[in-house]
């Protein structure tokens, strides 16, 4: 297996807690960890949820930013606006921007000023009308997480992708497990050999998706051929927020970055039978018969 350089997303989300100037720290930090992506989200709420939804209670209080469901997601939203001066303070400090887009409307609105990226969620990976929009609409790259999906359903988007020939050149497929956080035991890991298999042929590139804790298992992850590696960021687990438990802080970016480019520099046989930092030691210590 020939393995790519290891590309890591900083997946913000939002973990920013409705501050820009929150959210611009998170870039800052996601670059000086050494990620290469750092990754928004964006909704309609009022076309994402029923009524019914919107106006019901958040179902964790103690996370919500809002009286309802509703004003709470209205509260943790970026306007298209913000969004283009998050992309330019990407571009300004040297780090990719994205966003995953949860609707019809979000997906026009976020190819407007041209991402490189954006990614498809696992919650709506079977929303037809929203991947034809990234499918028909857009030039850049469509990143699609696998969580809570059968595998019939994942033959159904590869297939969407490839009926204007698409996948191949634009579509990057993530191992996930969606849970928060999700124990060892359901990650999963060799579900990421499996699309490897099946799809690597097919689509752009493998990606993993991971809601686990720690960075023990993400170089496993690479090994087994997930190049793109996603893990959620903040600067403070113990934030306010649904996703904060479930992130990585700033010392765990920065290791995970680190010890996964390190693998990618492992990850290779012998130039030469004898290295040349192996010759020293073998005219040094190599056992010679008397």
């Amino acid at each position: 297996m020939e393995y790519k350089k290891p590309k890591v997303i900083a997946e913000i989300g939002c973990n920013h807690k409705g501050d820009m100037e929150i959210a611009k720290e998170l870039l800052r930090l996601s670059k000086e960890c050494n990620a290469d992506v750092a990754k928004f989200q964006k909704r309609n709420n009022k076309e994402l949820l029923t009524e019914e939804q919107y106006n019901a209670p958040h179902p964790n209080p103690s996370n919500s930013y809002g009286d309802t469901y509703g004003a709470h997601r209205e509260f943790l939203e970026f306007t298209v606006k913000q969004h283009e001066e998050l992309k330019a303070y990407c571009d300004e400090i040297g780090i990719e921007y994205s966003t995953s887009v949860w609707d019809v409307t979000s997906a026009r609105e976020m190819i407007t000023f041209n991402p490189a990226m954006l990614k498809v969620p696992s919650a709506c990976n079977n929303h037809f009308d929203m991947l034809r929009v990234l499918r028909d609409e857009y030039t850049g790259e469509v990143h699609l997480s696998f969580g809570m999906t059968n595998q019939e359903e994942e033959k159904q988007i590869i297939s969407f992708f490839e009926e204007t020939n698409q996948a191949k050149n634009r579509l990057v497929i993530y191992s996930c497990t969606s849970g928060y956080p999700v124990p060892f035991k359901d990650v999963c890991l060799l579900e990421i050999s499996r699309l490897k298999n099946e799809y690597g042929h097919r689509v752009k590139d493998i990606g993993f998706s991971g809601h686990h804790l720690g960075i023990a298992i993400d170089n496993a992850a690479y090994t087994l051929g997930a190049t793109w590696v996603e893990r959620h960021f903040t600067k403070d687990r113990t934030w306010k927020g649904t996703d904060h438990a479930a992130s990585l802080e700033p010392t765990g970016l920065r290791k995970l970055c680190r010890d996964l480019l390190a693998t990618f520099k492992a990850l290779n046989y012998k130039q030469t039978e004898i290295l040349e930092i192996e010759q020293v030691q073998r005219d040094k210590l190599k056992y010679r018969k008397q």
